[in-house]
């Protein structure tokens, strides 16, 4: 039958993690170089920029610099090991104004990449020894994320054990398992037999499979039963102080876990639910900690990648304000140390930050790339400028993307049953009053084009469903005209509404 074929398979396994456990590691050892290949894609670099084109429009010498840095994560992997550690990742800034790509890029990246990928605020970090966040807490939390990220793919592995694991708990509740008994021990009652007890046996077996069948079909789905789940003796304690340990979350359960019995709690539930709860907890017993962290910490040092996002924001030197700027300079001397390469100390142990690669973005409105620290700007040697947008590429973002604004709003109003279209004319329209209005009134890229369709299709919006009659609406030129050609006249009026 196939449910014991699977439990021989777990106690098969269970066994070897004995006198058999060598080649249980050997296979292990065999599959790192799959993962390898899983936690980089291997996609050539005109193919990341073809990627990129889905979603992205222009801004080529960004991307190609972004794809290159990209491959030669997967291509400093295939070197031969001594001349491996010596090759440094070349860090990137992407200078252009707001709303032209640069997080969209990060972003895009993060999906393509495959690999352990945080993206943060240079503006959010201070001074080591003031309130805030520190910028070790960035190492800490790329930490944290390849964890789960090895976590996930390692529970997929297990998923059938810990779905078999499961339905055998439930069943133990449902059709609770005969009870051997010690006819040595025990006063047997009157008429029993071995016969009997075979019996009886066989009917439970066959009660237990009947169960399970009905199990399997979902007719069991919505019965109550009450299970026995592990909960969490501590709650974590978040440490404050000056050294960054407020990130660090240190866990009372992890210290005293192995003194300290685990506590059970009794909760009542559907089947349905039973088997996602049970299931997880299966999972997490199978799953190996230790091997999840080491591999973890293994993908951040190897093939880690830091978006920085706003870095203008923390450029320019504290002379030029009034008292002391914990979030300008004090936040580059910080942040020099972990792009150089240095050990952070997290939860899980130490992370070397050595290949890390760091891309870094700012619109650089009113400091230079210059006004950073010169450690700092040596250690980002490729600089991209991003372009403006013009009218061409506003027509080209509201129509050729993937994830286009005209059909977003095509799609929410076909929810409503209601088919909305635009004309080219009506395309060219709205394109050609985002550039104006930007050069007007502030260049803030391809976000003036959320404000613009928002305003012109609001009354739309709001009267749908039942205040629409029409099963289609059609938006030209002259509707567009009538809707934005006003408030874009009136300058004043644009600040505040576009």
């Amino acid at each position: 039958m196939k449910n014991k074929s699977e439990e021989d398979e777990i106690k098969t396994e269970e066994k070897g993690n004995g006198k058999n456990g060598g080649k249980i590691l050997e296979k292990k050892k065999d599959k790192s170089a799959e993962e390898i290949k899983y936690e980089i894609q291997e996609l050539t670099p005109s193919q990341i920029v073809k990627e990129l084109n889905k979603f992205i429009i222009g801004q080529d010498n960004a991307k190609k610099s972004v794809a290159i840095a990209l491959r030669n994560r997967w291509r400093r992997k295939n070197v031969q090991d001594t001349l491996r550690e010596e090759i440094m990742p070349n860090n990137i800034i992407l200078i252009g104004p707001t709303g032209v790509g640069k997080t969209e890029i990060a972003r895009r990246l993060a999906k393509l990449s495959n690999a352990p990928f945080i993206k943060v605020e240079a503006s959010k970090f201070t001074e080591v020894g003031y309130v805030g966040r520190d910028v070790e807490s960035i190492v800490r939390e790329i930490t944290d994320l390849s964890v789960t990220m090895v976590k996930s793919e390692k529970s997929v592995t297990v998923q059938k054990k810990a779905e078999y694991l499961a339905e055998e708990r439930i069943l133990d509740i449902l059709v609770p398992p005969i009870k051997r008994r010690d006819t040595a021990e025990q006063a047997q009652p009157l008429g029993f037999t071995a016969q009997t007890a075979e019996q009886e046996k066989e009917d439970n077996f066959k009660t237990r499979e009947r169960f399970r069948d009905m199990l399997h079909d979902g007719q069991l789905d919505q019965r109550i039963i009450e299970i026995d789940i592990s909960g969490d003796n501590f709650p974590v304690m978040q440490v404050l102080g000056p050294i960054g340990l407020e990130d660090m979350g240190i866990n009372l359960q992890d210290m005293f876990g192995n003194l300290m019995p685990k506590k059970m709690k009794k909760r009542k539930m559907t089947i349905a639910e039973a088997k996602v709860a049970l299931t997880q907890e299966e999972a997490n017993k199978l799953i190996d900690m230790d091997s999840v962290v080491k591999e973890a910490i293994r993908r951040v040092e190897e093939f880690g990648i830091v978006f920085l996002d706003e870095i203008d924001k923390i450029a320019g030197s504290d002379s030029k304000s009034h008292g002391p700027d914990v979030s300008r300079e004090g936040v580059q001397r910080d942040l020099l140390p972990i792009v150089e390469g240095s050990n952070v100390s997290t939860k899980y142990g130490m992370v070397r930050t050595d290949h890390i690669l760091f891309i870094a973005s700012g619109a650089f409105h009113i400091s230079k790339p210059s006004d950073l620290i010169p450690e700092l700007q040596g250690r980002f040697p490729i600089r991209v400028e991003l372009n403006s947008l013009t009218e061409e590429d506003f027509v080209k973002i509201l129509t050729q993307p993937e994830n286009a604004l005209l059909k977003q709003y095509i799609a929410l109003m076909k929810s409503e049953g209601i088919e909305l279209e635009f004309d080219e004319e009506s395309i060219k329209e709205i394109a050609k009053i985002a550039a104006e209005v930007n050069e007007q009134v502030e260049n803030i890229g391809a976000r003036r084009l959320h404000t613009i369709l928002t305003t012109l299709l609001e009354d739309f919006l709001f009267d749908a469903p039942d205040k629409i009659k029409t099963k289609k609406i059609l938006v030209t030129k002259k509707i567009v005209g009538e809707n934005l050609r006003e408030i874009v006249k009136n300058r004043d009026l644009s600040r505040y509404i576009l």
